[in-house]
């Protein structure tokens, strides 16, 4: 099974994230997602598994849980915003974000994913996400890079009357 998995988009889905994400058979958000716009866009491409970060929070959490248990192919996953957070009980795969910066690695027996940033908002430089592959409980993680964040439009502050 092919999983796509994001976070921290904070309300902005880079028009090059659905062809990275073509063909996944599920999609896991590590939270801070921004928008409930941008949780139907992934619901679109596959079925979506998704965490509140802490700026969702302001957003009444986007009725999203703070942690989330996922069996994916016979493979269990725990999704979570932020690593302190994480309480992973028997899952062989923690997912999580927050921290913008790509991860992935083994410890003790079990692997830890940090898809890195793929919002515009953050000191990222680039926009990042992974491609999770299972087969036979085995899970491989693939870094992908969509490239430079995208320019921000900003509007020019108005100066007060005076």
């Amino acid at each position: 099974m092919r999983i796509g998995v994001v976070s921290d988009t904070h309300g902005f889905l880079d028009p090059r994230l659905p062809a990275a994400l073509e063909g996944v058979e599920a999609i896991l958000h590590a939270g801070d997602v921004g928008a409930r716009a941008a949780l139907d866009a992934l619901a679109a491409i596959a079925p979506l598994y998704a965490v509140r970060g802490n700026n969702d929070d302001r957003l009444g959490g986007l009725g999203l849980p703070l942690r989330l248990d996922v069996t994916l192919a016979g493979v269990r996953f725990h999704l979570v915003h932020q690593l302190p957070h994480a309480e992973p009980g028997d899952a062989q795969v923690v997912v999580y974000g927050h921290t913008h910066r790509p991860l992935a690695e083994r410890r003790e027996g079990r692997l830890y994913v940090n898809p890195g940033a793929a919002g515009r908002v953050g000191f990222h430089r680039t926009l990042s996400l992974a491609l999770l592959e299972t087969r036979d409980g085995a899970v491989a993680v693939e870094p992908v890079e969509l490239g430079p964040r995208l320019a921000v439009a900003r509007t020019p502050a108005r100066r007060k009357a005076g």
